[in-house]
């Protein structure tokens, strides 16, 4: 998530929390399903997407059962499919 504004990314963020945890100061991890990432993609373009401008990004990386997700501390502790905002 690359979002220049202050006030629009602390928005953002705040509503990535209702669904996942921060691992970066804009990166979160969110439990994966699909009926959880189109309710996210639809309020994206319905909400979000009125108040960004073209500076802002963010981006969704789906990680499938293939990927390779090698986990330390803490996060290790957490075993289910995620869904990477960035």
């Amino acid at each position: 998530m690359a979002i220049s504004n202050n006030k629009k990314r602390a928005k953002f963020a705040k509503y990535l929390e209702q669904y996942g945890h921060r691992i970066q100061y804009s990166v979160f991890e969110i439990t994966n399903s699909s009926r959880l990432l189109n309710n996210i993609m639809n309020d994206i373009e319905n909400k979000f997407m009125k108040k960004f401008d073209q500076s802002d990004s963010v981006y969704i990386f789906n990680l499938s059962p293939s990927c390779k997700v090698t986990k330390y501390g803490y996060a290790k502790n957490e075993d289910s499919d995620i869904m990477i905002i960035s």
